[in-house]
């Protein structure tokens, strides 16, 4: 929240290296449009999640590194992971759990 500066959503993608490619130079038999539809899958989920926002919202222009903002009790949703040949992406959001209460 903006006016309390409580966290209330974290977003976490994990990005791990196959290291049998990477230091042996074994290769994954992947197609680039396999690639692209599982990313295009994970894009989906994200953009289904957050269609909307009001349009005064400010904006962030940069990026900026922080300390992991966690949330205690979290209510998780995972999302489509995807892999190339190389890499594998987990992607995480987490909500403050009181903010589903009714």
């Amino acid at each position: 929240s903006k006016s309390t500066g409580e966290v209330l959503e974290r977003w976490n993608f994990r990005i791990e290296t196959d290291s049998e490619v990477v230091e042996k130079g074994v290769s994954r038999e992947k197609s680039d449009k396999e690639i692209m539809r599982e990313f295009q899958a994970t894009m989906r989920q994200v953009c289904l999640m957050y269609t909307y926002t009001d349009t005064d919202v400010a904006v962030p222009f940069t990026w900026v590194e922080s300390d992991p903002k966690l949330i205690a009790n979290p209510q998780m949703v995972k999302l489509h992971a995807f892999d190339t040949k190389i890499h594998k992406v987990d992607t995480l959001v987490s909500h403050k759990n009181d903010e589903w209460d009714e």
